[in-house]
């Protein structure tokens, strides 16, 4: 996991990374809700409105798969896939 000194949270996870814009985050937890892995978990960083922001507790769990991203009324998460050869 690292943070930018932009606010985004990144974690590198098998099939991409995962990227958190800390500073659009509101905690409203749609994306948590809608996991199919359930992988998401409050993190320690905090969001736009001071709440927790969410983090993949396992990133061998998550498998880049965009839903986060999709229902995010805040457009805070950003999921990078990877090309496969």
């Amino acid at each position: 996991m690292s943070t930018s000194a932009e606010g985004v949270l990144s974690v590198e996870v098998p099939r991409g990374a995962f990227h958190l814009f800390t500073n659009l985050c509101k905690g409203c937890g749609l994306c948590k809700e809608k996991c199919p892995k359930d992988c998401l978990i409050w993190s320690e960083c905090l969001g736009s409105f001071g709440t927790p922001a969410v983090i993949p507790d396992d990133p061998q769990n998550c498998i880049a798969c965009g839903i986060c991203q999709q229902v995010c009324p805040d457009c805070a998460i950003l999921i990078e896939r990877k090309r496969v050869k």
